[in-house]
């Protein structure tokens, strides 16, 4: 009957221990101090961006909303009239 009793002691015992040492009761207790982990920044893919004509746009309105040069969208677009764009029409924005 005394075993029991004993190991009973003994778990409460353990239990007492381990809640004391999480709720950090004693002044002792080491901290654990979590620092940020930074992603390497990702290489910058050079992939053909596009532009879709919609209704009413010009060239000079494309090239402002999209930042890219009047020139640079002319260079890219040798085929295209500026005259007579397309709603619809696909225009290169980059090589």
């Amino acid at each position: 009957m005394a075993a029991p009793l004993a190991l009973l002691a003994a778990a409460v015992g353990v239990i007492v221990v381990v809640q004391a040492s999480r709720s950090g009761s004693s002044g002792n207790t080491p901290t654990t101090t979590r620092t940020a982990v930074t992603q390497p920044a990702r290489p910058v893919r050079s992939r053909s961006r596009t532009y879709v004509v919609k209704a009413g746009d010009t060239l000079t309105v494309i090239a402002q909303s999209t930042g890219v040069s009047l020139e640079t969208i002319q260079r890219l677009n040798p085929n295209v009239d500026p005259q007579a764009l397309q709603t619809g029409q696909r225009l290169k924005l980059t090589p």
